[in-house]
C-alpha cells in the first residue's frame, strides 16, 4: 500500500492580498494630498524669502533715514530694490512696494496658486519695541491657501 502524503501550501490566500492592497490604496489616499500640500509650501517659501528681502531694504531705510515716516522708504527706487531680480524666482511672479505705505506684496506663480505674501509696516510707537523700528503684519491669500 502506498503511504500518501499531504504537501503544505506556501503562499497567500487571495483574502490576505486584497486586504493588504485595500490597506495601500487607503494609505495612498491618505498620503498624496498630503504630500502635495507639503510641496506646495516647500514652493511658496520661495515667495516669502522674496518678500522677505524688500522688508529687509524698507526696515534699514526706516532706521538709517526714514525720520519717523514711511514716505522716505514707500518705493523700490528709494530703498534700492530691484523688482526684477527679486522676482526672479522660479515660483515667484511679481514683489512690489505700494507708494505712501511701503506695504510688500510677493506674488507666487501658478504653482503656488498665485497666492499673495503681503507684509504691511507700522512704525513704532513706544512701550517694549524700540522707536525707529517697524512692526510687520502678515496677510495675502497664502494664509487661506495655507502655504504660510
Amino acid at each position: 500500500m502506498e503511504k500518501m502524503t499531504q504537501q503544505s501550501q506556501k503562499g497567500f490566500t487571495l483574502i490576505e492580498l486584497m486586504i493588504v492592497i485595500a490597506i495601500i490604496g487607503i494609505l495612498a489616499a491618505i498620503a498624496l494630498p498630503q504630500y502635495q500640500t507639503y510641496t506646495k509650501k516647500a514652493r511658496f517659501s520661495e515667495v516669502v524669502l522674496a518678500a522677505s528681502s524688500a522688508k529687509g531694504l524698507v526696515d534699514v531705510c526706516y532706521q538709517t533715514r526714514g525720520e519717523g515716516s514711511l514716505a522716505n522708504c514707500d518705493t523700490a527706487e528709494k530703498i534700492g530694490l530691484d523688482v526684477n531680480g527679486a522676482a526672479a524666482g522660479k515660483q515667484v511672479k511679481s514683489v512690489g512696494i505700494t507708494a505712501t505705505t511701503a506695504v510688500v506684496t510677493a506674488t507666487g506663480e501658478s504653482t503656488v496658486d498665485d497666492s499673495t505674501y503681503i507684509l504691511t509696516p507700522t512704525p513704532a510707537v513706544s512701550g517694549a519695541v524700540s522707536l525707529g523700528t517697524l512692526t510687520w503684519a502678515q496677510t495675502g491669500t497664502c494664509i487661506a491657501d495655507g502655504l504660510c
